[in-house]
């Protein structure tokens, strides 16, 4: 088995607790609304803590298709929320999982505002590699739900 990691950070100009709301506890309701490709999202075990497994419809090319997420660690007074796909179409099958950890924090004092980091470790099986087009195409996933957040976010004051 190997592991795999990329980490990079997506600044965002909502500020760090209503973005780690929208991304991390109440994702589930957005992305369906603000994402066209997802479809739902369904808790397939548990309660929303760690050991909580969800099903993540998507339609991508008229197919639907599904992502197993099992989330890992929620810890709100950290904004922390770590997860993994476990299966479906975003698990090749030379890939045994792929853990997400991310932290929201504070953006800089003069720009406000938050920063998402994120830590991708991706786990193969046998010696089985990642190429760097799937760590700049995943990083780029993971930007555009940041923005799609944003946005929402941004012309939504009410959602808090």
């Amino acid at each position: 088995m190997g592991i795999f990691t990329h980490e990079f950070a997506t600044p965002s100009s909502v500020a760090p607790a209503r973005l780690y709301k929208a991304m991390a506890l109440d994702f589930h309701n957005l992305f369906p609304k603000i994402v066209d490709s997802i479809q739902c999202v369904e808790t397939i075990e548990g309660n929303g803590a760690a050991g909580t497994i969800k099903k993540i419809t998507l339609v991508e090319g008229g197919k639907s298709r599904y992502v197993l997420h099992k989330v890992e660690e929620v810890d709100e007074a950290k904004r922390v929320y770590n997860y993994s796909i476990i299966g479906g179409v975003g698990l090749p099958e030379t890939w045994e999982k792929i853990s997400f950890e991310t932290i929201v924090m504070e953006g800089p004092k003069e720009e406000g505002g938050s920063i998402r980091k994120v830590n991708i470790k991706y786990f193969t099986k046998g010696d089985a590699e990642v190429c760097d087009e799937v760590l700049k195409s995943n990083q780029s996933r993971a930007e555009g739900l940041l923005k799609f957040i944003e946005a929402y976010l941004l012309a939504n004051p009410h959602y808090v």
